[in-house]
């Protein structure tokens, strides 16, 4: 998650070829491609490296219409309720909504996030009028069908408002403008 601060973000070289698509992507995301990467620093520290899965007609502008999955793979252990916890705090950054609105979605991510052990992957799909699915180390933890939660879950890294910039930059480097 975006963590504010003192931080650096570095794109990450890819093979001639990129990563391959996880299945789970392509269910969703039609004629899945990589749209961008990047590790994500914190004092220094790396915590994960993201990834940006979109389609070829994906517009960085309409994130809500359309499908795409973000995976985060973690280069460190994290606790499900730090995860949970810090989402909410960047998912409010990016703009108000209601006391009972944040708790009633911290409580179903805290309920859905497990505690993190380094090389463990969360892949997060948004499915337009729906929701947000997750998924860890390939197996479907929950659906979220909540389009407002996941429109701003998602905008923690991809909202124009994230707290990260360059990391927002980096994952859609390749995306069609």
């Amino acid at each position: 998650m975006a963590l504010g601060a003192l931080h650096t973000t570095a794109a990450l070289a890819q093979d001639a070829a990129g990563p391959a698509v996880p299945h789970p992507v392509s269910t969703v995301v039609a004629d899945a491609r990589l749209s961008g990467e990047s590790l994500f620093r914190y004092f220094g520290f790396a915590v994960y490296k993201a990834r940006l899965w979109v389609s070829p007609q994906f517009k960085p502008t309409d994130l809500t219409g359309q499908p795409f999955a973000l995976a985060l793979d973690y280069q460190r252990d994290f606790a499900g309720a730090d995860i949970a916890e810090r989402s909410l705090t960047e998912m409010k950054r990016a703009g108000g909504f209601s006391d009972a609105q944040g708790a009633q979605w911290l409580a179903k991510m805290k309920e859905v996030f497990p505690n993190i052990r380094k090389g463990d992957q969360l892949l997060g799909i948004h499915v337009p009028g729906v929701g947000a699915r997750f998924l860890h180390n390939g197996q479907p933890l929950a659906e979220v069908r909540d389009t407002e939660f996941s429109r701003r879950f998602f905008g923690i890294w991809l909202s124009p408002n994230t707290s990260e910039p360059a990391l927002r930059s980096a994952l859609l480097a390749k995306a069609p403008q």
